[in-house]
């Protein structure tokens, strides 16, 4: 289970709670957008990095 693993690098569950929650967070935004068919900003590349 991911969540032992995670506790095998002594993290409390609050933190994992927190890296829960923010992957989480970004699949579901993926998501929505690829649902609206929403593009990437200009500045973002094709890997889903800034241009600098």
């Amino acid at each position: 289970m991911d969540i032992d693993t995670l506790s095998n690098f002594d993290l409390s569950d609050k933190e994992i709670s927190e890296i829960v929650q923010i992957v989480s967070y970004f699949n579901y935004i993926n998501r929505v957008a690829d649902g609206l068919g929403l593009e990437p900003e200009d500045f973002i590349d094709e890997k889903g990095y800034k241009i600098n």
